[in-house]
């Protein structure tokens, strides 16, 4: 074909509005020399058909941010590229028919003000009188979004490809990518075909916006994107008399949603168990196709529909249509660059809410190309958390049918997916779930969260408030804190870094000073160059040439991906070693009586101080054993190899009868740590958080020499902070935290929390946030008055830049 470049700047694959709003804002960065292949015609795979629903109020600040940004620009796409886009700022009401769903609706709403979206709880009758169509017997509360709205999704998508090619960018129907070609680890461009031709442009920069073709497509490069199509399914009926302008509606409790449109209504479902689709890969002609009817399957949803929506009752059904749309196992799209491969970018898998989210993710894709770095914290997207068995095409299958119910499922704190479990399992799973536990997954790992007492119901029962394992949690936590308590951790990210310049590697990484003995433990974050964090995460010096890192499971990839990325020519080998070993954390007062039972070695804190790894008898095994704690007390981490586990384990076990050893669960790591405001990465320190802002100046080293991200350190130090994390403790006993609940000083929404659990030894809801302070002293900051505001109501807190438990950090040098 004579109209396709032999060589570009970016190729992008897929013409949907994913694949149009990166070429536009790329397009709008100066990046002319950019092509999109689009193996039919534009719009073909999913957008098309798309509800165009477009919701400000995401889970998150940033991605919040991502979905004003697109209703901004949709409103505005149309005069710049004269595409009607059919966007309608008709505002959005969501009703709760349960006190549950009351509660988290309004917590959405106090989240909203927090991130300054337009937002009011209205009652039964006020939702009554902007919907006069619905039945609201049974509704006991609603909140308003004005300025939400609706769109046409093709026309979206039309209306960036015509934007993008005005500013010199190419799209090209009916070419198909045949394959991603690779020289040194890295993209060096496509081939493609058309019919008989055939040809190649070669890149530095693929873009993958397959849409349900991403998986496949990407797995021909070794690429990782877990995801898979599910039918999803709506209605439209015929024009209904006097329907007049409506907001669009949505009623989570019974998974549905409403639209109207052109005077007629859309009535569309996320059920609770969804049908997967294109198991054995997708037709090679599907283009504009729909998916057989089964109104079998819908038929649930639209008698709830006909209670809710009288009218329906009497109107025809003008269209009953099902589609396909891809779901990812946790809800998330895809975001970033690819792990495995250099210059292989994703943006794919939009669970169902690609219109309102291609629009802003676009943008963010295309700055984190342009930059090299991304703009603000994606992490929440990030295609590096990702794990490689996840592209398991069963696996998908199973979870995808979960996944889109989850959508307008309650959203319950420490929910935990049902589908697709026990994937990745300790040595001692068995032996913890014949002593109760009960499991969570992060990550494909199954980890206790918690120990049911004999004759309790191992299960959880969810609530937004307390559920029915915090008097188990209470007794974990107390026994780490007066006694003894024994966690399984093998969950954790495991790299061992080896080689003649493995030193000079991490220096280079690494904040903290990495050039210590061997047997010592640092604890040190990896910074880029704006000083946000990249990794946080513990390093043991095991030799001259050898260094052996910990980082959390969900993680592990994105953490190995950055090491590789910034390794030069240096003489470094880096490797994955989760699987070789177990870590068994046996935390608390009573730690070292219990250890001394079953070990020879001197674990005194002159022979065996804070911070030093060393090799230990136990049992009649071996262990290395890390003198270190995420619970802020007296403990070991005990790193044994798999083979060894469930002796070591046991052992444990019967030597811990005498002094009340206490097996605990994640939930009880959580309320600790939080006491001691350690950090949680990915909710408390992220690559958009400063290290200084985030307290943790202490594990910085400016003066050992260069690193990546020490320049922004040292400016912030001459500037001064913006903002400082705080721990908080509310007052009230009762209420919890978990996050995103919004902080209040002195009358005024200043942040949100980034994480929260319950203090069971400070007898309080624990949380973290970040508060502005530009100009201000600490003790300036804490003469403030802080409220912690939850779905609506505001409980005053105490606060504190310390840790409010054991804050010299005695405890864990007894």
């Amino acid at each position: 074909m004579s109209s396709l470049p032999t060589k570009a700047r970016a190729v992008i694959i897929g013409g949907g509005v994913s694949g149009c709003s990166v070429a536009y804002h790329l397009a709008k960065l100066g990046w002319t020399d950019v092509v999109l292949l689009e193996r039919k015609q534009l719009t073909s795979g999913t957008t098309w058909h798309a509800a165009g629903l477009i919701g400000q109020l995401r889970a998150s600040q940033n991605m919040t941010r991502l979905a004003k940004y697109s209703a901004d620009l949709y409103v505005k796409l149309e005069a710049e590229t004269e595409v009607a886009t059919g966007m309608r700022q008709v505002g959005s009401i969501t009703v709760a028919l349960t006190e549950e769903r009351k509660h988290e609706i309004c917590r959405q709403a106090s989240l909203a003000r927090a991130f300054d979206v337009d937002v009011r709880e209205i009652s039964p009758r006020e939702v009554k009188e902007m919907y006069p169509h619905l039945n609201v017997e049974d509704v006991v509360g609603a909140v308003h979004l004005p300025l939400d709205g609706q769109c046409d999704p093709a026309n979206i998508a039309m209306a960036l490809a015509k934007g993008a090619r005005q500013r010199g960018a190419k799209i090209v129907e009916n070419v198909k990518v045949t394959d991603v070609l690779k020289k040194d680890g890295r993209v060096a461009g496509v081939s493609w075909s058309k019919g008989d031709e055939r040809g190649t442009i070669a890149t530095d920069v693929v873009i993958n916006c397959a849409g349900m073709w991403a998986r496949d497509l990407a797995a021909t490069s070794g690429v990782t994107v877990p995801l898979h199509a599910c039918e999803h399914f709506y209605l439209v009926t015929e024009a209904i008399e006097g329907l007049g302008r409506l907001p669009v509606l949505r009623v989570p409790d019974e998974c549905a949603y409403y639209k109207e449109d052109a005077g007629k209504m859309m009535l569309g479902a996320f059920e609770p168990v969804a049908k997967p689709w294109g198991m054995n890969g997708i037709s090679e002609d599907f283009c504009f196709d729909q998916l057989p009817e089964d109104f079998e399957h819908f038929e649930p949803i639209l008698e709830m529909g006909v209670n809710r929506m009288p009218m329906l009752g009497t109107a025809g059904i003008h269209t009953f249509f099902n589609g396909p749309e891809s779901f990812t196992p946790d809800d998330r799209y895809y975001l970033g660059e690819a792990p495995e491969l250099g210059g292989y970018w994703v943006a794919a898998g939009y669970n169902s809410i690609g219109i309102v989210s291609s629009g802003g993710a676009g943008m963010a894709l295309a700055q984190w190309i342009h930059d090299g770095e991304a703009p603000f914290d994606l992490w929440e997207v990030d295609i590096r958390r990702a794990q490689p068995f996840q592209k398991n095409r069963r696996y998908l299958k199973e979870r995808v049918s979960e996944t889109l119910g989850l959508l307008y499922a309650d959203h319950f704190p420490y929910r935990q997916m049902a589908t697709s479990r026990n994937v990745r399992r300790s040595p001692i799973h068995q032996h913890l779930k014949q002593r109760g536990a009960v499991f969570g997954e992060v990550a494909g790992w199954e980890r206790a969260n918690w120990f049911a007492l004999e004759g309790q119901e191992p299960e959880y029962r969810y609530s937004w408030k307390r559920q029915n394992w915090f008097e188990n949690q209470r007794d974990e936590h107390l026994a780490v804190r007066n006694g003894v308590g024994l966690f399984d951790m093998t969950s954790f990210g495991k790299i061992r870094i080896e080689g003649r310049d493995a030193l000079a590697f991490l220096q280079r990484l690494c904040a903290n000073q990495l050039d210590v003995e061997p047997g010592r433990i640092v604890y040190t974050q990896m910074l880029n160059n704006r000083g946000g964090i990249e990794s946080d995460l513990t390093i043991t010096r095991l030799s001259e040439t050898a260094f052996f890192a910990v980082v959390p499971g969900a993680t592990l990839q994105r953490d190995l991906a950055w090491m590789r990325k910034h390794l030069k020519d240096e003489f470094v080998v880096i490797t994955d070693v989760t699987a070789a070993e177990s870590v068994l954390c046996l935390m608390g007062p009573k730690s070292r009586e219990l250890i001394t039972k079953i070990s020879p070695n001197n674990f005194s804190d002159v022979a065996n101080p804070f911070g030093t790894a060393r090799e230990i008898e136990i049992g009649m095994g071996l262990a290395r054993a890390h003198r270190v704690t995420y619970v802020g007390e007296l403990g070991w981490e005990l790193y044994v190899s798999t083979d060894q586990t469930a002796h070591v384990f046991e052992a444990i076990e019967d030597a811990g009868k005498d002094l009340g050893l206490k097996l605990c669960g994640l939930h009880t790591l959580d309320s600790c740590r939080i006491e001691k405001a350690f950090r949680h990465f990915g909710h408390d320190i992220t690559d958009e958080d400063h290290v200084l802002e985030a307290g943790l100046g202490f594990a910085v080293k400016a003066d050992k020499g260069d690193f990546i991200g020490r320049e922004a350190v040292l400016r912030k130090k001459d500037k001064g902070l913006n903002r400082r994390l705080v721990q908080f403790r509310l007052r009230d006993s009762e209420p919890l935290l978990f996050h995103n609940e919004a902080i209040v000083r002195d009358g005024h929404i200043v942040g949100t929390i980034t994480s929260g659990n319950y203090g069971h030894h400070l007898g309080g809801a624990i949380g973290l946030g970040y508060v502005p302070c530009e100009g201000e002293t600490p003790d300036d900051m804490l003469a403030s008055d802080y409220e912690i505001e939850i779905a609506g109501e505001r409980v005053t807190a105490e606060a504190s830049l310390k840790p409010m438990y054991d804050p010299k950090a005695e405890r864990v040098r007894m």
